[in-house]
């Protein structure tokens, strides 16, 4: 083997030593410093439009996309005596329509689903492991799915009280004897500080908390 080519073969191998070293550093360095998780979901307070009475629905202005206030009146049902409103229970965004003007509807059936846009955040399920490194404060780096190219700021508004699988509605039976530990999540709520409009309940996204 020449001379020459020996140094070059001993050259690239530096440069890969040095690049495992560097990225070893890294990960070591983000591990310390940082809990991350994609397994997160943007969130909103959802409410619902629901009907008064039961009734002709005579008139109806419930568009998706609408942004209405705060016990706005969205229509009137007619039950044969007397025309009701129909009011909508807090401020928000109309995500969902579910009726028509002219629709024969139930008491109390949902007629639209709202969202508060303004007050947009991420639920993060964190691991177990991962909770004594984190508290209620901490900053946060959020990327969303449907607006990837956007690094948005956050912090932890809360901590759930208790892991997801106490929610299940198939709790997990051990009725064998046998057992297998599995690394159980907690949801934690983030705010989102000036989201851009891509981004919408139910997008995926990924947080990084600083820790």
């Amino acid at each position: 083997m020449s001379k020459g080519r020996l140094i070059f073969i001993n050259i690239v191998g530096m440069i890969v030593v040095l690049a495992l070293i560097a990225a070893g550093a890294y990960f070591f360095y983000e591990s310390k410093n940082y809990v991350k998780t994609d397994d997160a979901v943007v969130s909103a307070d959802i409410n619902q439009v629901v009907a008064p009475a039961s009734g002709l629905l005579t008139n109806w202005d419930g568009k998706e996309g609408n942004v209405i206030s705060n016990h706005e009146e969205l229509g009137k049902i007619s039950n044969g005596r007397q025309g009701l409103p129909v009011d909508s229970m807090e401020k928000g965004t109309i995500i969902k329509n579910e009726a028509k003007k002219n629709q024969m509807v139930q008491a109390g059936q949902a007629l639209a689903q709202t969202a508060d846009m303004d007050h947009l955040y991420v639920t993060a399920n964190i691991d177990e492991t991962d909770l004594k490194d984190i508290e209620v404060g901490d900053s946060v780096d959020i990327t969303v799915d449907g607006d990837s190219g956007t690094l948005f700021s956050g912090k932890i508004d809360s901590i759930g009280y208790a892991t997801n699988s106490v929610f299940s509605a198939l709790p997990s039976q051990n009725s064998n004897g046998s057992y297998t530990k599995v690394t159980q999540k907690v949801p934690v709520k983030i705010s989102i500080q000036n989201p851009s409009k891509k981004v919408l309940p139910g997008m995926n996204a990924e947080v990084k908390i600083s820790i």
